[in-house]
């Protein structure tokens, strides 16, 4: 039997992302002028957002243009400064080891909504490149109200591709990456950090521990 595993990045393979954006939005609010700030306590009440709606939520909805403007200058400060954008952050406890034990029996993938350019510099910091060789990477720019790729279109396109699978796993933390199941039917697990609550959405397995998927195997 040959499954394929669909991983998440953010927050479900790597923790301390939410704070270097943080970091970086203060830095860039500062270079715009701007005298509004997040603190790392907002991290957790706007976990899962896109960058843009970040600013928004901090300088009202009104300034979608201006929050376009921030995100863009974030995304230029976090390539072009690797070390900014990847500082504190680190494997979720066992990850490499579940990924190891999957790529040893079965496919697996990972579908971010992070740019290319960030993807693989944290995919190399994370040390997970490994795990997910070329064409199994993908990054699904997410970061405008309009956006048209989604996970899930990326997800079909690479099932045409593929052999066929007797059961897709997904794992990951929000309720996008949990309606990917519903793509060829599979199961889903809605992971979330110690600290963070899981978000609403159907799932069939909520978990804090990634070893937990190895129940899939």
């Amino acid at each position: 039997m040959k499954k394929l595993f669909v991983w998440d990045l953010h927050g479900t393979l790597e923790q301390g992302n939410h704070r270097a954006v943080i970091d970086i939005s203060n830095h860039v609010l500062a270079a715009y002028g701007h005298a509004e700030r997040f603190s790392h306590a907002d991290s957790i009440t706007l976990y899962g957002k896109k960058w843009f709606e970040y600013f928004t939520w901090l300088l009202g909805e009104d300034e979608y243009v201006r929050a376009m403007e921030l995100q863009e200058a974030c995304f230029e400060l976090s390539e072009s400064n690797p070390n900014m954008q990847c500082d504190g952050i680190e494997p979720t406890p066992h990850a490499a080891e579940v990924l190891a034990a999957i790529q040893a029996r079965h496919d697996q993938i990972l579908l971010s909504n992070t740019r290319p350019a960030t993807l693989s510099i944290f995919l190399k910091v994370l040390r997970l490149e490994r795990f997910f060789p070329e064409g199994t990477a993908f990054a699904v720019d997410q970061h405008t109200r309009d956006a048209r790729r989604t996970k899930a279109d990326v997800l079909t396109e690479y099932l045409r591709g593929a052999r066929d699978y007797d059961e897709i796993v997904v794992v990951g933390d929000s309720p996008s990456d949990m309606g990917l199941t519903a793509i060829s039917g599979g199961t889903g697990y809605l992971f979330t950090h110690p600290g963070f609550v899981f978000r609403e959405c159907e799932a069939t397995h909520r978990i804090r521990d990634l070893r937990a998927v190895l129940s899939a195997l």
